[in-house]
């Protein structure tokens, strides 16, 4: 019997190429030479996974043979007795999209062929236009289309749209302010704008950010309809799932959720009652690729696609691996793109390429993307207190960022 090829080492690399911080898990093994790269970036609590990563699961999977995949997954998850929270999750998805590079690389072959091999050679991909007024987001999207891209969500100021002057009462703490009625209104009069300015050809996408009390996402989502949204998404918050059955019994809209779950519950439920028609989970969020493909095959079986979270606060890492599940999936449908810096593509050298508005893989063995290791300590992570995230409604109250 072949001696097992075992974890010598599980490190866990942060850096700041970008505006947002990255966590890369570097797997490395007892066969010279060899090591894998995944995501765990959990950009607001990055830390916090280093530690996880460093303290528990390292000394837990140190010895253990590469090739256990699916056992080491369900094994990392349990340890810790308490389960399916953000940071565990991000921890455990670093070493699973290491190990999953490692298999691609002994076994010569990129992880889209692991997976099953490929179902399409590119990927569609939408990005964001975005603008402060309605001519703004339009001339943005018209860059956008003479660049080859066909899918582009349109957003008009951050979410919940642009900061508003409404008067506040004496002594309100600061935060991110945004006034959900002027929302809806502007929103629908900037996607009115935008349809009549591109036509209807263009796939045009929305998210709401979960922005909007229950009732009014579902006055929103009928609001909509007549723009022929190729979809919109996170209306509700995960607390409100209970929700999308109204929405879907008085909206035609098509509806993508997921970017905050963390539970299998959480997805199971929307696939099982067809309440969504796409599933864009945080796929280092949810756990790795071995969580994300079995989501994958249940949601083809109940006639829903895939469109995997994909901002700025993915790593290069994870987007190969949003690529490869992409490329393998009958149930792809759309992946989101955040248009990476140079600086990015020297530091993580192998990056998948945009042309013509598809995301293309290269043929290299695993997830085909590597680490510039001394150009990423030349960019160290920048702590800051988020801004964004500590949102707030006219009077003060606080709300879902």
């Amino acid at each position: 019997m072949a001696t097992a090829t075992t974890i010598e080492d599980v490190q866990v690399i942060l850096t700041q190429p970008g505006g947002s911080r990255l966590a890369v898990v570097k797997v490395l093994t007892s066969e010279p030479g060899l090591h894998g790269l995944g995501c765990a970036t959990f950009t607001q609590r990055i830390h916090a996974v280093a530690a996880a990563v460093e303290h528990h699961l390292k000394p837990f999977l140190i010895g253990r043979d590469v090739s256990r995949i699916e056992e080491i997954w369900q094994m990392s998850m349990v340890h810790g007795y308490w389960r399916n929270g953000p940071v565990l999750n991000n921890a455990i998805s670093g070493v699973d999209q290491a190990l999953w590079d490692i298999k691609g690389k002994q076994a010569s072959m990129p992880v889209y062929d692991l997976l099953g091999g490929k179902c399409r050679e590119g990927a569609n991909l939408y990005v964001h236009a975005d603008g402060p007024t309605p001519e703004d987001v339009t001339n943005r999207v018209q860059e956008f289309l003479d660049e080859g891209y066909r899918y582009i969500r349109i957003q008009q100021g951050l979410y919940g749209g642009k900061a508003n002057s409404v008067p506040r009462p004496e002594g309100s703490p600061e935060g991110a302010y945004f006034d959900p009625k002027a929302y809806r209104r502007d929103t629908l009069a900037m996607m009115e704008h935008v349809r009549s300015a591109v036509g209807p050809d263009v796939e045009l996408l929305h998210d709401v950010h979960e922005r909007l009390a229950p009732a009014d996402a579902v006055l929103f989502a009928q609001d909509v309809e007549q723009f022929r949204l190729f979809f919109l998404e996170d209306l509700l918050a995960p607390e409100d799932l209970a929700w999308f059955e109204r929405v879907r019994s008085q909206s035609s809209t098509p509806l993508a959720m997921g970017e905050l779950f963390n539970h299998p519950l959480e997805w199971r439920t929307l696939i099982e009652r067809r309440l969504v028609d796409f599933i864009r989970m945080h796929v280092s969020q949810m756990g790795g690729i071995t969580p994300a493909r079995k989501a994958a095959d249940m949601a083809h079986g109940h006639g829903i696609r895939t469109a995997w979270h994909g901002p700025g606060d993915t790593s290069p890492v994870g987007h190969a691996a949003n690529l490869h599940l992409d490329l393998w999936s009958p149930a792809f449908g759309v992946q989101e793109w955040y248009r990476p810096s140079e600086l990015e593509y020297e530091m993580f050298p192998g990056l998948p390429e945009v042309r013509n508005g598809y995301l293309y893989a290269n043929a290299q063995p695993g997830l085909g993307i590597d680490l510039d290791e001394k150009l990423a300590r030349l960019h160290p992570v920048q702590d800051v207190v988020e801004k964004w995230t500590q949102a707030r409604l006219p009077d003060g109250s606080p709300a879902r960022p």
